[in-house]
């Protein structure tokens, strides 16, 4: 496992700062949540996190090193990013697009190992998409190739997982079985939400996002008032306790 740190990240476009002083951390195989309105900049953070922006001012760290002191194969090796749009070339398979996750392991004209391919076969049965990997990629709808993303990232065996929005398309059993399966992997996993209550029931702790500034971090118990979210969402809720998990609920 590892930790990812960022410390006073700023990210502007234009002179427009939609960044402004991030502080936040993910510890060693926690789930945390980037919540907060549209807007508000989770996807920006997450690409500032994942070395496909360069911050203003600030730094990212992993572990001990500077995200940009690692090599874009290091890092490959330790980190996976699902993001909210994906593509592929056509015609390839939802396996071709899994066997992605192992190209920082291989040489550039090295075939896939035994290894390799027991990692695919494992990572598609993980996200219940083994009986789509020889279908087109193209015919699978959007909560598949979601699903087939992850089982990529999964592929890659990472230490980290940054997701944005991975929830997006997915019905509701395909939700709470994504996020149980980020709940088990031993791996640290930043993740931007929408819904609140799937934040308040799988999140070890969630960082609130408005404007582009961090306005609250903690556990999800103690962050997710009905104040704070009143101020932030604009929306009166009734925060309870769900009974048979006892995690914490934001009905409208």
């Amino acid at each position: 496992m590892g930790r990812i740190t960022a410390t006073e990240l700023s990210w502007s476009v234009k002179g427009h700062r939609l960044l402004d002083n991030i502080d936040m951390a993910a510890d060693d195989g926690k789930v945390v949540g980037l919540l907060g309105p549209n807007g508000s900049g989770k996807t920006t953070l997450v690409r500032l996190l994942a070395g496909l922006r360069r911050p203003d001012t600030g730094t990212v760290r992993y572990d001990d090193t500077s995200l940009h002191d690692l090599s874009r194969r290091l890092l490959a090796r330790r980190l996976a990013v699902v993001e909210q749009d994906v593509y592929a070339h056509n015609h390839v398979s939802v396996r071709q697009v899994v066997e992605l996750g192992r190209t920082p392991f291989r040489g550039r004209f090295d075939a896939l190992t035994g290894h390799d391919e027991r990692v695919v076969d494992a990572a598609l049965e993980r996200v219940d998409i083994a009986d789509k990997q020889h279908q087109s990629w193209h015919t699978l709808s959007g909560g598949e190739k979601q699903r087939a993303q992850l089982a990529r990232a999964l592929a890659q065996e990472p230490r980290e997982i940054l997701l944005d929005e991975p929830t997006n398309h997915l019905d509701i059993r395909h939700q709470l079985e994504l996020l149980d399966l980020l709940g088990s992997l031993d791996v640290t996993c930043v993740v931007a939400l929408h819904d609140l209550n799937l934040a308040a029931r799988y999140c070890d702790h969630v960082v609130i996002l408005d404007h582009g500034q961090v306005v609250a971090a903690g556990s999800p118990e103690t962050v997710l008032t009905p104040d704070l979210i009143v101020a932030v969402y604009g929306v009166s809720v009734l925060v309870d306790r769900e009974p048979t998990t006892g995690a914490s609920g934001s009905p409208t």
